[in-house]
């Protein structure tokens, strides 16, 4: 099928970054989300970004102005049921996004492609809940959407060609590049970045350097554009903690076992950048460590 008309569901930082990228590649997109604070600050931080776009020669100011004009805005998740394809950018919580998936169903087009933006949660258990899981898969953007070039591609058991054909129609005319991955716990980024950044924090725990030095060494020693704690503030040390208890619980092997400290982290609602702590502390001018 031929895909126009996208919809997509939660303004956060992934949802405004996929509206964005949707919007500039001509697609028209229908963005969703419970709170109209929400869909403001999207919009906001889409004209910010398609601005640095423009400031930087990327796009022309032409296509500033048509990219926003095709971003609509609604506060009713059924009114997504006319798009052609669904991607689902909700919180990390696999009960939300069942319930997401449950509420708009009925409101589909037959042929509509349902996915989600998830970085680990089962595609198949997640396609069961609905009535159409030959049409459903992951549709994985990397943060910060605009910029990163990879989408990760993962299919259900139940996910057909068509549908997986028409997703990476999708990504192709994004110009990203798109890596296709199997059904399995954090699929292929998450699977081999997050058990890096935990072992990160066990260095961190253990006392084999503090935070500077372990994210310094990262960075010269490896050539990480940024080190693996600094890493983690910046997606989210809940989302971190999340990520490492599906793969510890879906593959049931020790060598996943969330670092103690990240979890404290998290129980102290210390969660990087988005709260202003984390493993560095960003209320001041220049971050500070925190250990």
């Amino acid at each position: 099928m031929e895909i126009r008309t996208i919809g997509v569901v939660g303004a956060g930082q992934m949802g405004n970054g996929i509206a964005h990228v949707m919007a500039v590649a001509g697609y028209d997109v229908m963005l969703n989300d419970v709170s109209e604070e929400a869909l403001q600050k999207a919009i906001a931080t889409v004209e910010k970004n398609l601005e640095r776009q423009v400031s930087r020669e990327k796009i022309s100011a032409e296509d500033r102005d048509a990219a926003l004009g095709r971003i609509r805005t609604t506060l009713e998740l059924s009114e997504l049921g006319q798009t052609d394809l669904v991607i689902e950018a909700a919180t990390e919580r696999e009960e939300v996004k069942t319930k997401i998936f449950e509420t708009l169903v009925p409101h589909l087009k037959p042929e509509t492609i349902l996915t989600t933006n998830t970085s680990s949660i089962s595609i198949t258990r997640l396609a069961s809940r609905t009535d159409r899981p030959e049409r459903f898969m992951g549709f994985h953007f990397m943060n910060p959407v605009p910029v990163m070039t990879l989408v990760e591609l993962i299919r259900g058991i139940a996910t057909d060609q068509e549908t997986y054909d028409a997703c990476l129609g999708v990504v192709e005319s994004l110009g990203k590049t798109a890596a296709s991955a199997e059904d399995f716990p954090a699929f292929i980024v998450n699977r081999i970045l997050m058990p890096m950044i935990n072992e990160a924090a066990y260095t961190l725990l253990e006392g084999v350097g503090n935070v500077r030095s372990i994210d310094e060494a990262m960075r010269r020693g490896a050539n990480h554009p940024m080190g693996p704690l600094e890493l983690a503030d910046f997606i989210g040390l809940d989302t971190c903690l999340s990520i490492m208890n599906v793969l510890h619980d879906g593959l049931g092997d020790t060598k996943y076992r969330p670092c103690p400290l990240l979890s404290k982290y998290v129980e102290a609602g210390w969660l990087g950048r988005k709260t202003q702590r984390g493993f560095y502390d960003y209320r001041g001018d220049t971050p500070v460590p925190t250990r």
